[in-house]
């Protein structure tokens, strides 16, 4: 039987039972994609990070869903660079990630004990709104952006909070031009001390509702940043956890900035 190194973080929490799930499974190389795939369903959290030594600073990443191998995951990279920094010695100022699909990705540690990664903004325009978003939201936003996701803009904090969407109606919802199906983020702007409140919804991608999500951000930041020109505060309001997500779009690139915390440290038998 052959055990591996596994640590469950919560990402995007100051403390446990706040942020995102994450599982980080470090190995000398990649197992066959199906065995990945059962192992993400085991761990049955947001998402399971696989990485790989590359040497000089640099490991190789995968993110896996109980359901489907995603293209860019947040929390999960947070929790990686985590495990590495505060659970395996990792004593270098910066880590790149290499992926599949989204190139380098890099974190470092800021002196306030959070972790700032550095990800690709995504492209993004202004789409019509449609009535079957808004029947599957269970409200009608003020405007809509496309882009990796569809994002709702309403008007309040209290509107996102109060959202009871059916889920089975965002998952069936159809392709928006280049949108994957069946992921939809909701955002507020909001002062207070925090910028922007928000809600994502990827059943399609097996998350009925995702507690913290560092994509999804990229987006916000896409869609925000022209208008903040600064950093932005943001709360991602999943019912009993919630998510504290510095975000800045600089030029083509987003800065996510969160804490992280373990939770978990054993071995997965297998």
């Amino acid at each position: 039987m052959t055990h591996l190194p596994f640590f469950q973080i919560d990402a995007f929490a100051t403390r446990i039972f706040e942020g995102n799930q994450a599982c980080v499974m470090p190995m000398d190389a990649f197992l066959p994609d199906a065995q990945l795939q059962a192992i993400a369903a085991e761990n049955n959290v947001a998402e399971t990070a696989f990485i790989v030594d590359k040497g000089d600073g640099i490991w190789a990443l995968r993110w896996f869903t109980p359901t489907i191998e995603v293209p860019l995951c947040g929390h999960a990279t947070l929790a990686s660079a985590h495990a590495l920094f505060a659970q395996m010695g990792f004593d270098g100022e910066e880590i790149g990630f290499d992926t599949v699909k989204s190139g380098r990705l890099t974190v470092k540690r800021l002196p306030d004990g959070r972790y700032e990664m550095d990800f690709p903004a995504p492209e993004v325009s202004k789409i019509d709104v449609t009535e079957d978003v808004a029947v599957a939201l269970g409200g009608w936003p003020l405007e809509a952006w496309g882009g990796p996701f569809y994002a709702a803009v309403f008007a309040s904090a209290e509107d996102i909070i109060t959202l009871q969407p059916d889920l089975d109606l965002i998952k069936r919802l159809g392709v928006f031009r280049n949108i994957d199906r069946g992921n939809l983020g909701c955002l507020a702007v909001q002062g207070d001390g925090i910028d922007v409140v928000s809600r994502f919804f990827a059943p399609a991608s097996g998350i009925p509702e995702d507690p913290a999500t560092g994509s999804w951000h990229c987006m916000v930041a896409a869609i925000l940043g022209p208008r903040f020109k600064r950093r932005i505060d943001c709360f991602q309001a999943y019912p009993g956890r919630g998510a504290s997500i510095g975000i800045e779009l600089i030029g083509d690139r987003v800065k996510l900035r969160g804490h992280a915390v373990t939770v978990i440290e054993g071995k997965f038998a297998l």
